[in-house]
Order: C-alpha cells, then structure tokens, then sequence
C-alpha cells in the first residue's frame, strides 16, 4: 500500500510553496494581524490564478476536477506560510458543504463562483460557543427567512455568502438544517468581533428576516455537518502539520544561530529535547493526516475515525509547536515583534474551529465503541 503523493502531486505542492515564499512572507502576514483588511487580496489572487479554489471543485462546475490528495497537499503549503487567506472557510467548508448538500442548481450558481474566485464563502455555525449543540442554535429559518445571529464566523465579513445552521422546528437533531444565505443584502449585518488571530478576522452576523434557501433536506442539518467536519478535519490535519514543522524549523534555525556561553543554544541538551518533541509529535500527525487522507480520497469505511485521529493528533501537534518554539526563542519569543506569533495564534484559532480536542476525542472513543460494538 502506497501512502506517498504521486510526482504531479508533489509538483503542485511545490509550486504552492513557491508562490506562498514568494508573495506570502512575514511582512505580509503581520500586515493583516496589525491592520483592519479582512485578507491579504494580493496572496488570495494569487492563490485563485493558480487554480486552488477550484482544485476539488468538478470540472461540470468550473474546476479543476483534481482529487481531495490535491487540495491536502495545497492545505500543507497554507498552513506552512500561516497565510491570511479565506482558505480553510471557503475552499474547505463552504466549497465541501455545497457538494456534500447542494442542489444542482446551488451546485452552478455557487461551485462556479467559488472556483473563478468571484464568490468567499464561509460557514456560520456557532453562537457563542464552540462547537454548537444541538439545543444550543437559536437561529430560525422558515418561509425562506433567516432570523438570529451567528458569532465567531471566520472570513465573515470578506464572505460572500454562508452555509448557516439554524433552526427549522422539530426535535433534537432533527430540528436543524443547513441553510444557505447571500451576505451582500440588507438583512445581513457584519461586525467585526476580536479573536486570538487577528491574521484570521472573525465577525458576529445579524440576520434579520434575510432570504435564505435550504442546503440539503429539512432536518439534515446536524449529520450534515457531521459528514462536512470529518472531510474538514482531514484537510485541516495537512494545514496544521504544515503549520507545526514550519514552527519546528523556525525554533531550529533560532536554535542554531543564538549563541549562549559561547556556544549555539542548540547544542544544549534541554532545546535538543524541545525540537525531538517537536519532530516526534510532527511525524505522528502526519502519518494520521495521510491516512485520513487516503480514506477521504477512496471514500474508505474508515473515514470517521481516521479524520478524527487526524484531527486529534494535528492539533496537538501544531499547539506543542507552536508553544515550544516561544519558549526556544527565550524572552524574545513572546514580544510583539517576534514572528512566533503567527503560528501560535493561529494553532489556537485552528484548534476550535471545527469543535476543539475535547470534542473530537469523544467523537474518537464513541466511534471505536460503534466499530468493535459492530
């Protein structure tokens, strides 16, 4: 069995690369984390002329029609740069949420604008809290109108529409569906809410009797956006294994250059320890990323329990890394001016988005319980 990217693969991966050394360096990272732009516009043009949008989008609607390995290895080289792009909100969620769900006619409208990188989307899940409950959504929707407000809603603001969870009447889980909603109308308010990743800005959004249609059947909401999660937790594995070994090697090179008592602080056995923590934990999340990834593209039985493991073991990965670069950097390490911040903020953000550690490993325990239970 080969886990191993084909060459074209790999080829694609370092082209990514590339363009993000290039067009995405710190400079432009810190831009976005200092200033009220929602995105870095240049690197996501950028991004879209090169196909990324449209990479796992079919080619009936406007894409590239690659496989979910392409877009993994895309996730990995995002990830790395820490780039401040609607990537993870609109060509993860928003993109997998309309082919998970979407009529053909939603399929046209909004796959093809996605894909040109005319349309952002995002999805609005949360109000509050994080992750959402099902007796915990307050937001309506009936006779084609959406009513309440969503908050943390990552991209928010530079979205041009969302895949909202609201409330369609009934019991449980039962009582949820996905709802899709145009945000450049008038019963559409964006405000701006702080987050711990300013590179990444969040918004509350207030609807208020806004036109709205279903995405999926009425009352599929939650297992929806159960299926819609175990596709994003495989991809945000690669954006947070990208993120940690690029927090490794930055922790390294410090590590090397930083003279102590004359010699490089490298060389001293408690930063040695620090990177082989790093590395070991990096490796573990890695294998788990490719082997969700292999049950995403095959659509493989599996695929539950591997997003999760994927899921578990990158988070982890990335938010050791991310803290033990800080501390490798000594004092230095947590001013202002230090680009450590970039992946710590960002490993935070990552970790809640899609239900956080917690979440996940219950999810983990309750499918192995299902499986051997079978």
């Amino acid at each position: 069995m080969n886990f191993d990217f084909s060459d074209d693969q790999k080829l694609l991966k370092e082209q990514v690369r590339k363009f993000l050394a290039d067009k995405c360096s710190t400079k432009v990272v810190r831009r976005v984390l200092d200033g009220a732009e929602t995105h870095a516009a240049e690197v996501w043009k950028g991004l879209v002329d090169l196909g990324v949008p449209a990479t796992n989008i079919p080619e009936a609607y406007g894409g590239l029609g690659l496989t979910p390995l392409e877009l993994c290895v895309v996730a990995e080289e995002i990830g790395r740069a820490a780039a401040p792009v609607p990537f993870d909100s609109s060509v993860v969620l928003a993109t997998e949420a309309i082919k998970l769900a979407g009529s053909e006619a939603q399929k046209k409208k909004w796959l093809a604008a996605l894909a040109s990188g005319e349309a952002i989307g995002t999805l609005a899940t949360a109000e509050g809290a994080q992750p959402p409950k099902p007796r915990s959504i307050r937001t309506t929707f009936g006779n084609g109108r959406l009513n309440g407000v969503k908050v943390p809603v990552i991209d928010g603001e530079a979205a041009t529409f969302a895949v909202v969870l609201a409330n369609t009447g009934g019991a449980g889980d039962r009582a949820l569906s996905l709802v899709l909603v145009d945000l450049k109308q008038k019963g559409v308010k964006a405000k701006r809410v702080e987050t711990i990743d300013p590179a990444r800005k969040h918004a509350e959004l207030t609807f208020t009797d806004a036109t709205a249609e279903l995405l999926g059947a009425e009352g599929e909401g939650w297992s929806l956006l159960e299926r819609l999660y175990d596709a994003a937790a495989v991809y945000f594995a690669f954006a947070q294994v990208g993120g940690a070994e690029s927090a490794m090697w930055m922790a390294r090179d410090y590590a090397l250059n930083r003279q102590a008592f004359g010699r490089a602080i490298g060389s001293y056995q408690a930063i040695k320890h620090k990177l082989a923590d790093m590395y070991v934990k990096l490796e573990l999340a890695r294998s788990n990323a490719y082997y969700g990834a292999m049950m995403l593209a095959e659509g493989g039985a599996d695929l539950p329990l591997a997003a999760a493991a994927a899921r578990i073991a990158a988070t982890d990965a990335y938010d050791f890394a991310s803290k033990e670069n800080i501390q490798t950097h000594g004092g230095i390490g947590f001013t202002w001016e230090a680009d450590t911040q970039f992946h710590y903020r960002r490993a935070r953000v990552m970790a809640l988005s899609i239900g956080g550690p917690l979440a996940w490993k219950d999810k983990l325990v309750s499918r192995l319980e299902q499986k051997n239970a079978a």
